[in-house]
């Protein structure tokens, strides 16, 4: 099952996911005239300021398996691409902006506003959509594509994690002195100058 990825240690808080997603999701599908369309166009994925600076997290649909979104619809809206069941949708024509799927949601990742492809209806549920388009055309999703900090990956969901359970392998390794750090890196002393460290682990791995 190809999913995206989230490694919320490296996202910076930029938001070109956002951005990106906007536009993706927009009727021109570009992203200067994308600003004029009424209504605007919306993101589907959420960057979060984190607890700390310089912390932050994209947040975006899991695509449940079951979907409690989907099980809690009263008007059958949300339901399961039928050429790609790992995907949700919604269908906005269909949506009376009750509010269920988001009271029931895990991750808080359903908003409400004015959709770009039902004009008469003032609000209706929104969330994402894994690209669906995109990915039919052979794309990926437009915030993976985006994202410079590689904090979102796109792909096999079991090689994903597989990759991100080698890389902290490797990074404990190095603490406890088992292999030597990256060339041109030296260890840190305290918890703030190994924040930095793996960040710069990050960015000469990516």
């Amino acid at each position: 099952m190809k999913a995206v990825f989230i490694q919320p240690e490296r996202c910076v808080g930029c938001k070109q996911c956002e951005a990106a997603c906007a536009v993706a999701h927009s009727r021109s599908q570009d992203p200067f005239t994308a600003l004029f369309e009424t209504p605007p166009p919306r993101p589907r994925i959420h960057v979060e300021p984190g607890l700390f600076l310089n912390t932050a997290f994209p947040n975006k649909c899991r695509h449940c398996d079951p979907a409690p979104c989907q099980a809690v619809c009263p008007t059958g809206a949300i339901s399961r691409a039928a050429d790609w069941p790992e995907i949700v949708l919604i269908e906005a024509s269909k949506c009376i902006a009750c509010g269920m799927c988001a009271m029931v949601c895990p991750f808080d990742v359903i908003t409400f506003h004015a959709p770009q492809d039902v004009p008469y209806r003032r609000i209706v549920a929104l969330k994402c959509d894994n690209c669906i388009e995109r990915q039919q055309q052979g794309l990926i999703p437009a915030c993976v594509e985006v994202c410079k900090a590689n904090a979102l990956l796109f792909g096999e969901i079991n090689e994903l994690v597989k990759a991100a359970r080698t890389h902290l392998a490797e990074a404990v390794s190095v603490a406890v002195s088992q292999i030597q750090p990256v060339e041109g890196l030296s260890l840190p002393d305290n918890v703030e100058g190994w924040k930095a460290w793996g960040r710069d682990v990050a960015r000469v791995n990516a």
